[in-house]
């Protein structure tokens, strides 16, 4: 048994295969094991794996091609591990060197995490560098971040493989079990990682570290970018689920969290409205009463509270406010931005924002 089973799920992921089994096969940390999780390539990608596997026996292959989705995939990845700690890893991302080592060193000051993810460096097709992705520190921030966005980069993340067995933990799935057993939500697509993420996120279980871990390939072909509509819409709905379940696990009333939410960079126009305040205030008190108080989550409403109104200028001079006090992270000035010139000709909000984010 390795101290550590990457998952590796890939389809027709030829162009930079090799470069990312390069980067776990470059850890300073050696007790591994890769798991390629190949969902029927057609272009090498299996061959490729399986040329890996020759040179170096830790790297095993599995072939899924009836998987469902990737959640189906990992799924079966997490059927097959056997290990202390479970990652995750692309097909087109590259790990920093020590990357292992930086997670392995934070779960031992923080043994009662079950995940823990990092910060990344986004480079584009060719390998070069792009700009950062920035995620929040510290539990009670990933816990209320998580029912806004998805604040685990999850080809970064890594897991503690009994706790998750423990839980029944599977990509897709709630495993919460508070919710009626006929309402219970299935993703098998587009933002399963941000329900397996946002489930032990509430429960008080995520963290990230300030380190870069990754470097995270964006070339236009990421699901972001090519299904960025179907993937806003199926995180809004993860959103609502989890502030439901959040609020019947503490007895506290539901909010809609969908005028604070900033899913791919963008808020959401909800029926015209351009004032939140009275919804913010219904907000913290959930957040407050069930997650208690700290500055981390503070931080997180501070954001919040400055995107409950969606008049422009007013939301602009309180952005500048806000940023002035605090250091923006990931999708937080996209979000604004991409609100305040969504009235361009020829631009809506969903096109403004992947422009961005490219």
């Amino acid at each position: 048994m390795a101290t550590i089973d990457v998952l590796l799920p890939v389809k027709n992921g030829i162009d930079f295969l090799a470069a990312s089994l390069d980067s776990i096969c470059a850890q300073t940390f050696r007790d591994w094991r890769v798991l390629v999780l190949d969902h029927g390539s057609t272009d090498g990608s299996l061959e490729l794996a399986e040329d890996y596997h020759r040179r170096d026996a830790r790297i095993q292959v599995h072939s899924f091609p009836e998987a469902e989705g990737l959640a189906g995939l990992l799924n079966r990845g997490l059927e097959i591990s056997d290990c202390k700690y479970v990652m995750r890893h692309d097909a087109d991302d590259v790990c920093f060197v020590d990357r292992m080592d930086i997670v392995l060193a934070a779960f031992k000051r923080q043994p009662d995490c079950i995940a823990i993810s990092g910060q990344s460096e986004v480079i584009d097709g060719s390998g070069a560098v792009s700009g950062n992705i920035k995620m929040p520190i510290g539990r009670q921030r990933v816990a209320a971040a998580s029912f806004f966005r998805n604040p685990i980069t999850h080809p970064a993340a890594m897991m503690d493989f009994a706790a998750i067995q423990k839980l029944g933990v599977r990509y897709g799935a709630d495993f919460l079990n508070v919710m009626p057993a006929g309402k219970r939500l299935t993703v098998n697509a587009l933002a399963e990682d941000y329900f397996l993420f946002g489930q032990l996120a509430i429960l008080g279980k995520c963290t990230n570290v300030p380190a870069q871990l990754i470097q995270y390939r964006w070339h236009g072909s990421n699901v972001s970018a090519t299904r960025f509509r179907e993937q806003v819409e199926v995180s809004l709905d993860i959103s609502r689920y989890l502030v439901r379940s959040f609020s019947i696990m503490h007895g506290l009333p539901y909010f809609d969290p969908a005028p604070f939410c900033n899913h791919g960079g963008i808020l959401f126009d909800v029926a015209g409205q351009t004032d939140f305040s009275d919804d913010f205030e219904r907000m913290a008190y959930t957040l407050r009463r069930g997650l208690g108080d700290s500055e981390e989550l503070e931080r997180e409403l501070a954001f919040r509270k400055m995107a409950s109104t969606r008049q422009e200028a007013r939301l602009l001079w309180r952005y500048f406010r806000f940023q002035s006090r605090n250091a923006p992270e990931t999708g937080e000035w996209n979000a604004i931005r991409s609100w305040l010139i969504r009235h361009f000709p020829g631009k809506d909000q969903m096109s403004v924002a992947q422009e961005l984010a490219a």
